[in-house]
């Protein structure tokens, strides 16, 4: 039987997280709005009206352009796309076709077994959004709301061959956007859409056939699965004998199926021409200095840099990469703490993670600042408080907002030192146990453990263990 290979293309929608719309002061993340409320004569489109682009919106496309390698052009103009859907107002869509903000660029994408992936992109440009339609039984509602949303349009090359590598690009792009701080790229509220073309051809050929479009998917998982239904298909009707027609398709979720919603345009139906009402976007170099001024080192970039200069394990440079306010909590904790990278790290990946995820904060957003976690790192290595201790700082110090070293002396939550304290306790636990007392001189040493843990128990937490143990050995020791 003949192997086949998935080709597959996928434009995304981006939504910049902007406060005003790309052509008129209405706020541009309409969420939660009731319909039709976030509106004006611009964004619907009455006659008369003149749009006003929005500055904002040009420099965070150049912050991605500038990620995505892409040609930033000094020059670019808006166009009209014409089509008709009641959610259009207008009529046609303001868009760029030929001459958009970014020309070509690329993506690489590392792959399990370290191998790169490089998806290209055919297409960079700032448009606005539609509105929506929604069913509610026989009936069909317009929401003006998302009309004028600043967007980016980003569609790549056939480069992607399988469902994990479309859904390994959307990961990444997700993580650039937020990394930029350009977009919340959250799917379930549409600030990052995509739609994905798909076509099969035998393994090894280098010609495109017939290619379908998926839409309306919410969820970077529900493209993996979409288009690995629709890999699946293709090849059942070629298979037959059938030929693939170039079908929109849609993603039903909760059926997990896909359905033909109708053919698919071509570029020629949109009659694009150039938006007369607004003036060409020029791009001077020191605008452009501006923008690209404080650029920030992008996450595949850091990472590798934590591989070598922190020599962290793969895993947690990867974890802790993940967001840039993570990634940058923790080299300022590294930076302040002064050694053992992987220590900061492990306090990092154990109870920092875990006490995010029950907050629902971000890393810039605790109280628990990375200069705090250090500190408490330190009261570790000097032995003022013993690891444990430390461990329960975090959640103090988080709660409070206190210094660690101001908690530790309020709360007298530091070692105990003393000889003749510990020692008192560790003479009683040793007159209290004597069927320990006796295995262990018989040969069971792993019992100093156990005594050592009843003796920092008896002393709430607060005895130097290593102490501890000198003593119980001393004592345990004599015949």
């Amino acid at each position: 039987m003949t192997e086949y290979e998935a080709v597959i293309g996928l434009e995304t929608h981006i939504q910049l997280n902007t406060k005003t719309k790309i052509f008129c002061s209405c706020k541009a993340d309409s969420w939660e709005d009731e319909a039709n409320t976030n509106i004006c004569p611009v964004c619907t489109g009455l006659p008369g009206v003149l749009p006003v682009l929005n500055r904002a919106v040009v420099e965070k496309g150049v912050l991605l352009a500038h990620a995505m390698h892409s040609e930033i052009r000094r020059v670019s103009f808006f166009d009209r796309k014409n089509y008709f859907y009641p959610d259009l107002p207008k009529g046609y869509q303001i868009s760029q076709y030929d001459m958009s903000l970014g020309n070509g660029g690329y993506l690489d994408l590392p792959m399990p077994g370290g191998v790169v992936c490089r998806v290209s992109i055919t297409k960079l440009h700032l448009e606005e959004d539609a509105g929506k339609t929604k069913n509610a039984g026989n009936d069909r509602f317009i929401d003006f709301n998302r009309c004028g949303v600043p967007l980016i349009e980003m569609v790549t090359g056939p480069d992607l061959h399988s469902a994990d590598e479309a859904a390994q690009y959307l990961i990444r792009l997700r993580q650039m956007l937020r990394w930029l701080g350009i977009s919340e790229a959250d799917m379930e509220k549409g600030h990052l859409r995509c739609d994905a073309n798909v076509s099969i051809r035998p393994k090894g050929a280098d010609y495109l056939n017939t290619k379908t479009e998926i839409k309306n998917v919410n969820s970077i998982d529900n493209v993996r699965n979409a288009i690995e239904h629709e890999i699946v298909r293709q090849i059942r009707e070629v298979e037959a004998g059938n030929r693939i027609s170039a079908w929109t398709l849609d993603w039903d979720d909760e059926k997990s199926e896909l359905r033909k919603m109708r053919s698919k345009e071509t570029e020629a139906d949109y009659r694009y021409f150039r938006e007369p009402d607004l003036l060409p976007v020029r791009l001077d170099d020191a605008w452009l200095e501006s923008i690209l001024a404080d650029f920030p080192e992008l996450p595949l970039e850091r990472k590798q840099r934590f591989l070598e200069e922190y020599k962290l394990p793969e895993y947690d440079a990867e974890i802790l990469t993940s967001e840039r306010n993570l990634s940058d909590y923790f080299e300022t904790a590294v930076k302040a703490y002064g050694s053992d990278p992987k220590k900061v790290s492990n306090y990092l990946m154990n109870d920092v993670l875990r006490m995010l995820n029950d907050s629902g904060k971000t890393a810039e957003q605790l109280k628990l600042t990375p200069l705090y976690l250090a500190d408490i790192l330190k009261l570790v290595d000097t032995g003022k408080i013993n690891t444990s201790t430390g461990k329960s700082l975090l959640g103090k110090v988080e709660e409070s907002g206190k210094a660690p070293s101001a908690i530790v002396e309020a709360e007298g939550l530091g070692l105990v030192s003393d000889d003749s304290s510990i020692r008192s306790v560790a003479e009683k636990i040793v007159a209290n146990n004597s069927k320990e007392v006796e295995a262990y001189r018989s040969g069971k040493v792993s019992l100093m453990g156990w005594f050592t843990g009843q003796v920092m128990r008896e002393m709430r937490g607060k005895a130097d263990p290593a102490l501890a143990q000198q003593i119980l050995k001393e004592l345990l020791d004599v015949v």
